[in-house]
């Protein structure tokens, strides 16, 4: 997965103003670094959650 993670790869996502309203806010106050880092995080405990997680569990 760390070399999946080196290779970043430029996605074009639309979605509701008020998200993107809480991810700027949480840039603004310093809890991440940018737009780009809140996305990632968040798409990674998503998938860590409904995808790699229970991967593992079935094994």
């Amino acid at each position: 997965m760390a070399n999946s993670i080196a290779r970043m790869r430029l996605i074009t996502v639309k979605m509701p103003e008020i998200y993107v309203e809480g991810i700027d806010e949480l840039v603004k106050i310093g809890r991440y670094s940018s737009r780009s880092e809140v996305i990632r995080v968040a798409i990674r405990d998503l998938l860590k959650k409904e995808l790699w997680v229970k991967d593992r569990e079935m094994r």
